[in-house]
């Protein structure tokens, strides 16, 4: 049974880091490039970013780039989002996700976790 189980939301105050973590199982997790997607309440699903099967490339959408960082660590199965200088409209519902290498760009992940929520706020 394929599984990705995000871990490591909760509620911060503007400024403030977490880190979320993505436990992978049920597939091969080095042939898959890995994502960050993000969905606020009331709005669609916000891209965030993704880190390729070796993790040697980073993409980062503009509203995090320099403040989050993505990784793998593929011995561990496990991708993680280190998120700093946390901003209230960060608050959404974190989700991990997963894409076969090789696959076009156009098509949908083939793997979602269930979310973790995020809420920044004082």
């Amino acid at each position: 049974e394929v599984q990705l189980v995000e871990s490591g939301g909760g509620m911060v105050q503007p400024g403030g880091s977490l880190r979320l973590s993505c436990a992978a199982s049920g597939f091969t997790f080095i042939n898959y490039d890995m994502s960050w997607v993000r969905q606020a309440p009331g709005k669609g699903p916000e891209w965030v970013s993704s880190i390729n099967i070796g993790g040697g490339s980073t993409y980062y959408a503009d509203s995090v780039k320099g403040r989050f960082t993505i990784s793998r660590d593929n011995a561990k199965n496990t991708l993680y989002l280190q998120m700093n200088s946390l901003k209230p409209e960060d608050t959404a519902l974190y989700y991990c996700a997963a894409k076969v290498v090789g696959s076009d760009p156009r098509d949908d992940y083939d793997y979602w976790g269930q979310g973790t929520q995020v809420t920044v706020s004082s």
